[in-house]
């Protein structure tokens, strides 16, 4: 009987350390998420990753279906009065662009949601991946699109750059995403 019971608990304890590791595997890729304040639900065929900074607060994955290169959504929030100004965080957007600003078709639009201004971004060229002042890695035919949310908490900055297909098909989910986080 003192043998059954041994097995018994470690049975328990195989199963609760099972069950810790579906939890943890499942909201990985949890569908809602939390940055700075506000709830964004992603796109079902989007995933989610494990951020690869500390500076990012979140970070998604659209998968390219032709499987030439998958698109990246950074989500960054530094607190109130951080993280610069909107017009200096389009402008560098731009800037990571090879070609000029009157070459990558660069707009910006602004849009206020509820109570909150929203500046939505979009540009297209070669663009310099890597962080600014290092090393850069030119991806040429590639888009971006962006959204600065200027919360009460301070902006939360939200940048998707792919492949220029994959930004075109994905902008439409995009910007759906950034809104219903403001409703």
């Amino acid at each position: 009987m003192i043998g059954n019971l041994a097995v018994m608990k470690r049975f328990v304890a195989a199963l609760s350390i099972l069950g810790l590791i579906v939890s943890t595997a499942s909201s990985a890729d949890s569908a809602a998420f939390e940055v700075g304040g506000l709830k964004f639900t992603k796109p079902a065929s989007w995933k989610s990753v494990e951020p690869s900074s500390p500076m990012r607060k979140a970070q998604l994955t659209i998968p390219n279906k032709e499987g030439k290169g998958d698109g990246e959504v950074l989500f960054f929030h530094f607190g109130a009065g951080n993280g610069g100004g909107t017009q200096a965080n389009v402008d560098r957007w731009f800037g990571q662009f090879a070609e000029g600003k009157d070459k990558i078709g660069a707009k910006s639009e602004e849009k206020t949601i509820g109570k909150t201004k929203v500046v939505f971004v979009r540009a297209e060229g070669t663009y310099r991946s890597g962080m600014p002042g290092g090393p850069q890695t030119p991806l040429s035919d590639y888009g971006l699109r962006g959204a600065i949310i200027e919360a009460e908490g301070g902006s939360i900055f939200i940048r998707m750059t792919a492949p220029r297909a994959v930004a075109a098909a994905a902008e439409a989910e995009f910007k759906a995403m950034v809104e219903a986080s403001l409703k």
